[in-house]
């Protein structure tokens, strides 16, 4: 079985055509994707807000556990439907979403561990994790797909952990207003650019 070697010029053409599938790939599916997942947060953080503010309540926080339902549902609807052409870009996005998705799991496995030798079990650590974790994978997405808004719309989201992370470091306690917080750092980093995601798409399709 003989090599081709490639020439910059065919290595620069082949790169550009796999970042091209993947955009397309992206743009037909993955705006609605961002979408579902930006309008679940956002929904469920003002029926979270709501109660514990009104309530006094922080036992509804345990609520924002439906988050994991949409990735569920995603999975079950990506298995069935594929997409003609899956590039290694295709595989690199996957594959950091579901890195993603299983440190998800793994911080609510390890809070629930480490319960006992740390002596305390505060589920709102999970908020301002979460916001790292998918502000990630958004801007991975976004830098693999060379969409700007991806990358840098997670920015608003990365300050909003950080301001978490510093309260909890000096002993503030958590508010109601953090699951507000948490729902409108998805509104940038989700929900904005997802429709602009759709828009493009159908743009794009109107052209072709």
């Amino acid at each position: 079985m003989t090599e081709h070697a490639f020439s910059e010029k065919e290595s620069l053409e082949l790169i550009s055509q796999m970042i091209k599938q993947t955009k397309k790939n992206m743009e037909v599916g993955s705006g609605n994707i961002f979408l579902f997942y930006g309008y679940t947060a956002f929904i469920l953080s003002l029926i979270v807000f709501l109660s514990v503010y009104f309530t006094t309540n922080p036992a509804w926080a345990f609520l924002w556990f439906l988050m994991f339902i949409p990735g569920i549902v995603i999975r079950i609807k990506n298995a069935k439907e594929k997409p003609q052409v899956t590039t290694y870009m295709d595989k690199a996005l996957s594959n950091t979403w579901t890195v993603v998705g299983a440190l998800f799991v793994l911080t609510v496995a390890a809070i629930l561990v480490l319960h006992r030798p740390t002596g305390t079990c505060n589920f709102m650590l999970m908020l301002p994790l979460s916001l790292l974790y998918a502000g990630i994978g958004t801007s991975i997405t976004g830098a693999i797909t060379n969409f700007k808004m991806l990358i840098y719309m997670p920015l608003i989201a990365f300050f909003i952990s950080i301001y978490m992370l510093m309260q909890l470091i000096s002993d503030k306690e958590a508010t109601a207003f953090w699951h507000l917080y948490f729902g409108i750092a998805f509104v940038f980093m989700m929900i904005v650019p997802g429709h602009f995601l759709n828009r493009k798409s159908i743009s794009q399709c109107s052209k072709n």
